[in-house]
């Protein structure tokens, strides 16, 4: 067939964008709609937003040719309903979102307004757009999410990383599009990350050497010493030590808040879920099943005559054994890793961080914090579900629902 030219672009239609303010009250929606609905018109557009009791309602149809009657009609509708019309004439539909999209999430504990304009004012800097902000959760912090245009999400986390420093709140940038809710595969770290402390500084304190062990336990968590040769020096001192002592660490170990609402909403959701740990199995195996875990990597106390040998049996779990294990967990859990979220805290939590699609630093150390894609510090582990865009009223509802239908 032979060539054609394509299409000439139409002329935009005329347009009309109504505006509705003021106190929400039921029917106001259906009462504007009705009042369109007598005009040959089509909707382009909508977005409702009621703060404490108070609404906000925009909608952009197609121009009738007596658009000023629908005008006069809509201000009536409002004036009846005890509402503030502001009606505008225009051409065509709203601007497309320009390249560059990205989420921005911002966590506070409190969030105040300086740390939101110092956000919203670095965005604008970067020549970026807010196109949206919406609130994602009230407590146990404030989370709300922008959606944002124009700018590389790369080039927006560096320039937001600084004022989250600065104003003392957490920022999230992540590139928008269905990658970003296709997230299957959650992996936490377990030592400070899914549980509070150490267990081997646990196991310590029943061995007397809990001193030297937080020591270096310190020093590889900071980078400063290979974790694998830490490990040894410290299991070490734990030669002796009666096998007894794993079951009081167990029932001694405390969750981080929130980790329940996180792995028990993960789940609901369909989520699989798995924990590294450079702890040991013999604790973190029961927790885990406790928990409806679904993959765990750890290592393991070797015991002889119901006593700690003060060696580890197998490979050690170091920080190359933690991205393996998360590739491990992908590959069994048919999840690419783009679709991977990886969560801890410590150096030897850095090539787990890296290889995932999304990487947390979890109340970490600087380095971790510097290396990862994005960082949390507020003490709630099931912050971490703002960052999939699940709100916290889509978390409550599942809840209650759980809780009549028990």
């Amino acid at each position: 067939m032979p060539a054609t030219d394509p299409p000439a672009s139409k002329p935009p239609v005329s347009t009309l964008l109504v505006t509705l303010t003021g106190r929400d009250r039921p029917g106001v929606t259906s009462a504007v709609f009705d009042t369109l609905a007598r005009y040959p018109v089509e909707v382009l557009d909508v977005e409702q937003v009621v703060l404490r009791g108070r609404l906000v309602l925009g909608i952009l149809v197609t121009a009738p040719r007596d658009v000023g009657r629908l005008r006069q009609e809509v201000e009536k509708v409002g004036r009846g309903l005890g509402m503030y019309v502001e009606t505008e004439d225009g051409a065509g539909d709203n601007r497309p979102r320009r390249s560059g999209r990205s989420h921005v999430t911002v966590l506070g504990q409190p969030l105040r307004p300086k740390a939101v304009a110092a956000i919203a004012g670095r965005i604008s800097d970067t020549g970026a757009n807010i196109d949206r902000i919406v609130r994602i959760a009230r407590y146990p912090v404030v989370a709300i999410e922008m959606d944002v245009s124009g700018v590389d999400p790369d080039l927006l986390r560096q320039a937001l990383a600084i004022e989250a420093a600065a104003t003392h709140v957490d920022v999230a940038v992540q590139p928008a599009g269905l990658y970003r809710r296709a997230k299957r595969l959650v992996v936490l770290d377990v030592d400070s990350t899914l549980i509070q402390g150490e267990v081997i500084e646990m196991l310590a304190a029943h061995a007397g050497c809990e001193e030297e062990v937080t020591r270096v336990t310190a020093e590889a968590m900071r980078g400063e010493l290979d974790f694998a040769e830490s490990l040894r020096r410290r299991v070490a001192l734990l030669a002796g030590v009666d096998a007894g002592a794993l079951a009081e660490v167990r029932r001694e170990v405390r969750l981080t808040p929130g980790a329940r609402t996180l792995t028990r909403t993960l789940r609901r959701l369909g989520y699989q879920i798995g924990v590294v740990s450079g702890g040991f199995t013999q604790v973190v195996e029961p927790l885990a099943a406790e928990l409806g875990i679904d993959f765990v990597a750890a290592n393991r106390l070797e015991v002889a005559d119901g006593r700690l040998t003060g060696r580890v049996e197998g490979p050690i779990v170091d920080r190359p054994g933690k991205a393996e294990a998360l590739r491990g967990f992908a590959a069994a859990a048919g999840v690419p890793l783009s679709q991977t979220v990886a969560i801890g805290d410590g150096a030897n939590d850095l090539d787990m961080l890296a290889a995932a699609g999304l990487g947390v630093a979890f109340n970490a150390k600087p380095v971790v914090r510097e290396a990862a894609d994005t960082a949390v510090s507020v003490p709630y582990l099931d912050a971490i579900i703002y960052l999939l865009g699940i709100t916290r009223d889509e978390v409550d509802a599942a809840d209650a629902e759980t809780t009549e239908t028990a």
